[in-house]
């Protein structure tokens, strides 16, 4: 069991997660996100191997258009 941060609130992770695992598990799969964890961002290309530690802040945010 894992304890996280995600954009503020605790929240609880079964066993090994990977970045793209918890996109998927927020329903954020194919959204314009970015994720930052522990203050540095996490590349898309890394999110299927980039595994999650116990301790971790995670903040993910929406991509927004304008102009």
């Amino acid at each position: 069991m894992l304890e996280v941060i995600i954009n503020g609130k605790s929240r609880s992770l079964s066993g090994p997660v990977r970045v793209s695992q918890l996109i998927q598990e927020m329903d954020l799969l194919g959204k314009r996100i970015a994720v930052e964890i522990n203050g540095e961002i996490v590349p898309a290309s890394q999110h299927s191997t980039y595994q999650l530690s116990d301790g971790d802040r995670i903040e993910i945010v929406g991509a927004i258009g304008g102009g």
